[in-house]
């Protein structure tokens, strides 16, 4: 039901992690895991030390967008880095839904740094199964 179209987003993952920070117009990916829940699709998104406010989450047609922005910690004036190996700045997720999920009943969650997606399977798309009668006008649709 999801579909993954890009083979070498790894590559580009890595690219992008070793040569800078990511901003609005060229977010960094973030890791994600996909599984299905019985009638729901459920994606997680790891986003460690994000502010909930910083997440925006937008559907148009069958692509799904995650972007969300990890900023520095504190008060800048105030705050002298010792280590900082924790990426900074913007990072993005775009996935093709497929057209029997149910994009108007999305659930998102976010609970210790990780934002869980819930996205149901329209009902036009469940399984059904057709009761079979005597002659073609007795056959219909059971759900």
């Amino acid at each position: 039901m999801l579909m993954r179209t890009d083979p070498f987003r790894e590559f580009d993952r890595i690219t992008r992690e070793l040569t800078a920070p990511g901003t609005w117009s060229r977010p960094t990916a973030m890791p994600m895991d996909a599984c299905r829940e019985g009638d729901t699709y459920v994606v997680s998104f790891d986003l460690p030390g994000v502010d909930p406010e910083a997440i925006e989450i937008d559907i148009e047609r069958n692509m799904l967008t995650v972007k969300a922005e990890r900023r520095p910690a504190g008060n800048a004036e105030h705050v002298r880095m010792e280590v900082a190996e924790r990426p900074l700045g913007v990072f993005s997720r775009q996935l093709v839904l497929a057209d029997t999920l149910d994009t108007e009943q999305v659930r998102a969650d976010y609970d210790a740094g990780v934002l869980t997606l819930r996205i149901p399977i329209a009902e036009r798309a469940k399984r059904r199964r057709v009761k079979v009668g005597q002659g073609e006008s007795h056959r219909q649709i059971t759900g």
